[in-house]
């Protein structure tokens, strides 16, 4: 990372320092704080903004992201990026088992990779001097994203004003309103969303001592179903999810359905803590009914056709995965590195799971795999493996004598 490149206040983005007739690219979700960022970069004498926004299948609608593009006079690029993230980056963390110290699968650790991927590939369509972003201290999103950019090779510069000076909510909001924008004023945590999950902190989930989520901010897991094990069946087929009861559906297709069907239970709610750069830890809320069962699946299906020393020797490799994915480092060599390992052991990854839903949790109901290692008759494998040793000390014994009377 080259340091004199990296943005880190609204003191350095000044058109002296970037040029006014170059064009700007920032990261814009169409909340609050990238749309501030749009307002300074607007008013402060820059030409051509280039607003992108990557549709990972989050909350916000086109529509009212592009309602802000047109009112501060910025051109929006909204970008499919859910194929993409469904197959690059969500598959590899299924294989990795990608929870965060067993406490919550991980999400934007995810997302922020490909969201940088995007934005410098367009930076460099448009000859752009700048891809600024707006993540703030207390937010890892500040660490993924500036690691991805470095990662990424983009020359220019890149960071967030953010990061040096934060502007406090009720300025935000109030010049805002000023410019006829007062539709984000409402807005009481800050959330981020993908088709893997939906998380919320700040605002009023600052306190991890006390903090109580409104139920109405849960979509996906809003119990919606009370019935007595509904049974789903999800298969694997070489270490991807392939199909859910047996019908085979694209990746984004199967995790939006399994969010309905799963969510519909209450499952896949999560709170945990996370670290930021110094070591302290904020309090992050994710609802993830998809990744819940599909992580648990994987594992399962995992025990069903590898080795115990394989599966722990994994475990350990996981973590490293995680860490190095969650520091900013997914473009790194060593997360490739132990991808590697873990798209070895998903070769052999083929197989399903059965599973009873009811309110709250999710039991197993079957497990099945092609070339199991698992014995289903206790008795008979008992029986045959009593045969097989007394055969193999026949054999023995019988080849030793015959040995002996040859001489040999």
């Amino acid at each position: 990372m080259r340091p004199a490149q990296l943005i880190r206040s609204f003191e350095q983005i000044t058109t002296d320092r970037l040029g006014s007739d170059r064009p700007v690219v920032t990261l814009f979700s169409g909340g609050l704080d990238s749309s501030y960022l749009l307002y300074r970069l607007r008013y402060g004498g820059f030409r051509e903004i280039h607003a992108v926004s990557i549709d990972l299948g989050e909350d916000e609608s086109s529509a009212a992201k592009q309602a802000i593009a047109d009112r501060l006079g910025v051109r929006l690029h909204i970008l499919d990026g859910r194929q993409a993230f469904a197959e690059e980056f969500v598959r590899p963390a299924i294989t990795a088992q990608a929870v965060y110290l067993d406490t919550h699968p991980v999400s934007s650790t995810l997302s922020r990779p490909l969201i940088a991927r995007l934005a410098v590939r367009t930076a460099r369509e448009l000859g752009a001097c700048a891809v600024l972003h707006t993540a703030n201290r207390s937010q890892n999103t500040l660490r993924r994203l500036n690691g991805a950019l470095a990662l990424l090779g983009f020359d220019g510069w890149y960071g967030s004003p953010y990061d040096l000076e934060p502007v406090d909510r009720e300025r935000k909001i109030r010049e805002l309103k000023e410019i006829g924008l007062d539709e984000l004023s409402d807005r009481v945590v800050s959330g981020d969303s993908n088709l893997w999950c939906r998380e919320f902190e700040s605002g009023i989930l600052d306190d991890p001592e006390e903090h109580c989520v409104p139920e109405h901010m849960y979509r996906w897991s809003a119990i919606r179903d009370t019935g007595d094990n509904e049974r789903i069946e999800i298969g694997f087929v070489h270490g991807v999810p392939r199909s859910v009861d047996g019908v085979e559906m694209p990746m984004v297709e199967l995790i939006a359905a399994l969010n309905r069907r799963v969510g519909a239970f209450g499952i896949g709610r999560y709170a945990g803590l996370e670290h930021l750069d110094d070591g302290e830890k904020v309090l992050e809320i994710r609802e993830m009914p998809a990744a819940c069962l599909l992580l648990r699946s994987y594992r399962q299906v995992e025990s069903a056709t590898l080795a115990a020393e394989t599966i722990r020797e994994k475990m350990h490799l996981e973590q490293l995965w995680v860490r190095e994915a969650l520091e900013g480092r997914w473009f790194g060599e060593l997360r490739g590195a132990v991808q590697s390992f873990m798209d070895s052991c998903a070769e052999h990854t083929t197989g399903s799971v059965e599973w009873a839903l009811r309110v709250g949790a999710a039991d197993t109901r079957g497990v099945h795999a092609g070339r199991p290692t698992y014995v289903r008759d206790r008795e008979a494998w008992e029986k045959e493996s009593i045969r097989a040793e007394s055969s193999a000390y026949t054999c023995g014994y019988t080849c030793t004598r015959g040995a002996a009377y040859s001489g040999v």
